[in-house]
């Protein structure tokens, strides 16, 4: 599937979390086949480095646990260092459980809510120290953050506090120039989607998303196409909230 050229990204410095594979992986090849210059940022260290070995001299890769603040600092600081500047966050970094509420563990509570929502809070606050002028943070969600979702209460509500924290972002920085947008995907065809045994049959359109189809929504967000939009919720799902 061709990313298209329509969203120009050159020149601009973006980093991606969660972005060894899967979704994180397809947002750092289109930012890149856009003209940015992406910092490949995940846990896994390893697999961080394959991606951006991948894509070629427009990637570089950072180890990245977004639960530390510590890490978040090092990883922006480089990149301002190395780069000059930082244009573009995407907070993609998430975990996915589910079960029913009684049989989610205070472990496993504890470690969704912190890599998806504090993980994201955490990274707002990194990136709005280093666009010093302007730029644009991605936060992406999950259609369970726009209504309730079954067996995953936690999940869920991490991607509910998720549009709250993009919604209030864009309040304090739209006047710095920072634009903060929220992306709600539906099902996409992913390892850790797979993994959670989604059931996608009841879409409109039948099937789960490409990441592809996803990562062109971000980059549009990412892009001067979208200059005049921030904290907003964009849907990209089939029609399954329709």
């Amino acid at each position: 599937m061709s990313t298209g050229a329509a969203c120009d990204l050159s020149g601009r410095v973006a980093i991606v979390t969660g972005a060894a594979r899967g979704l994180g992986a397809a947002i750092v090849r289109t930012f890149a086949d856009r003209g940015a210059i992406v910092v490949v940022a995940d846990a896994d260290a390893d697999g961080a480095a394959t991606t951006a070995s991948s894509i070629g001299p427009l990637a570089s890769s950072r180890r990245l646990d977004v639960r530390e603040a510590g890490e978040w600092l090092q990883v922006v600081d480089a990149t301002v260092a190395e780069h000059g500047r930082l244009d573009v966050l995407v907070n993609n970094a998430g975990v996915y459980r589910k079960a029913p509420i009684e049989e989610w563990s205070d472990e496993d509570i504890a470690l969704v809510l912190d890599v998806n929502l504090r993980g994201t809070i955490l990274g707002v606050r990194a990136a709005a120290r280093a666009m010093a002028g302007g730029g644009s943070i991605v936060n992406v969600a999950s259609t369970a953050g726009l209504s309730g979702h079954r067996n995953a209460l936690p999940y869920s509500a991490s991607k509910f506090g998720i549009r709250g924290v993009t919604r209030s972002a864009a309040l304090e920085l739209g006047g710095r120039g920072i634009r903060v947008n929220t992306v709600c995907p539906g099902p996409i065809e992913t390892q850790m989607m797979r993994a959670g045994e989604v059931d996608w049959s009841n879409l409109p359109l039948a099937r789960a998303a490409d990441p592809q189809e996803v990562a062109n929504l971000v980059a549009f967000l990412a892009s001067d196409a979208a200059s005049y939009c921030t904290g907003g919720d964009y849907t990209v799902d089939g029609g399954l909230s329709a």
